[in-house]
């Protein structure tokens, strides 16, 4: 609490208080004696020279006008320095206070009139170490995490799913036969034909990641545990759905399905053809492969430029943008996937393609080295899978920049 007090060596000229002045404390009335009114705050270079021509009509010597000149600009600087400069929280400097509250009073004093005037610290938010500053007991409200954004991953529902036990997967497969079968008159011998098999394998493959942590942070955050046992699993799976499509079967690669997959080549020809025509067409080759497609993989950016587009009447020819279309195209759902690369295209059976899950994604903690004497744990991520597309010839692969 600081005090301001301005003291005057001349006449009351205000007459005596009234009881309920005594009771609240002597303050200065107008010239007309009256109780001074609420006003608006004075600039504080202009109320001191209207105080100094006060003073001065009322015989003020002009030492004592100096001092009190001196003590109000040091009360000034002093709370503009508490404030930082003016720039802080927006509270008004001691001076300020003053001269918005007492200015009235003073302007009006008398001889020996006294004008007292207490200030107190406002209390803000704050995180100064200055008085009034309380900012250190905001707590602030905290919201749930939020995570980044998941693919959703569509590529492992299109295939034949089959569990397995061994690091490699044989199967047989059919070649290419004879087939005598012919019209024979009785009596006649009737021709034979023959068929061809090979063993074919596919290789178990490992998808691995992991993740260091300190014991300490697991124990004080258990949520942190879910959260990169849920990061881990995602990390696997965008993994496999790349090989899946990609995989080139080198080293530890899986071999997908677009390299296996035949080219797209036109069955039939068509002039000015668009991408839904493409797809049309692609459709149709994998048809004449005697195994019936059932699925369609494109990149999403692929998609909504077919269902963008309009007739020449400006109407959208794949539904009103009012509906919800779901994406299909001459009844095969059409499964857009940021794993494909935008401007290539996937179609044909897919059913007929088979994964093999040795392990499932799963995720393991341990010790690795000399984790134990740091308090650290090895988080690790890992699955075990195999890829076999044992009809590739039912896969159509193209790109619409160069299709005819």
């Amino acid at each position: 609490m600081k005090k301001l007090a301005m003291m005057m060596g001349v006449a009351a000229l205000a007459g005596p208080m009234t009881a309920a002045e005594r009771a609240k404390g002597r303050y200065m009335r107008d010239e007309g004696g009256h109780p001074p009114q609420p006003r608006a705050p004075i600039e504080m270079k202009s109320w001191i020279e209207g105080v100094e021509k006060k003073l001065t009509q009322h015989g003020v010597d002009a030492k004592s006008i100096d001092e009190i000149k001196a003590r109000v600009e040091h009360l000034e600087q002093k709370s503009a320095r508490r404030a930082g400069g003016g720039s802080g929280d927006g509270a008004p400097s001691i001076g300020k206070q003053f001269t918005s509250e007492k200015g009235r009073d003073v302007k009006g004093m008398r001889a020996r009139d006294r004008v007292s005037f207490e200030t107190k610290a406002t209390i803000t938010s704050s995180v100064a170490n200055a008085a009034g500053s309380a900012g250190a007991l905001v707590v602030p409200q905290r919201d749930t995490l939020t995570m980044l954004p998941k693919r959703r991953l569509t590529i492992r529902n299109l295939l034949n799913v089959i569990q397995v036990t061994s690091g490699s997967v044989e199967y047989p497969r059919q070649q290419a036969g004879t087939n005598a079968a012919g019209m024979v008159a009785e009596g006649a011998a009737k021709p034979q034909s023959d068929m061809k098999f090979d063993m074919a394998t596919a290789p178990i493959r490992t998808i691995a990641h992991h993740m260091k942590a300190s014991r300490q942070i697991l124990d004080d955050e258990p949520q942190l545990e879910g959260m990169i046992d849920i990061d881990l699993r995602y990390g696997l799976a965008l993994r496999e759905e790349s090989q899946l499509l990609y995989g080139d079967g080198t080293g530890q690669n899986l071999l997908g399905m677009m390299p296996q997959s035949t080219d797209f080549l036109a069955p039939i020809v068509m002039t000015d053809a668009n991408e839904i025509d493409t797809i049309g067409l692609a459709i149709l080759q994998a048809s004449l492969t005697d195994v019936p497609p059932d699925g369609i993989v494109i990149h999403p950016a692929d998609w909504w430029k077919m269902r963008l587009t309009k007739d020449a009447d400006g109407r959208y020819i794949l539904g009103d943008p009012m509906t919800n279309v779901a994406p299909n195209l001459f009844g095969l759902p059409v499964v857009p996937t940021q794993a494909m690369a935008s401007g290539d295209f996937l179609v044909g059976a897919f059913n007929v393609q088979t994964l093999y899950d040795r392990w499932e994604a799963r995720v393991e903690v341990g010790f690795e080295n000399d984790d134990f004497t740091k308090n650290l744990v090895t988080i690790l991520g890992e699955e075990r899978v195999g890829f076999a597309a044992k009809q590739p010839q039912a896969l159509i692969n193209g790109s619409f920049a160069t299709a005819p």
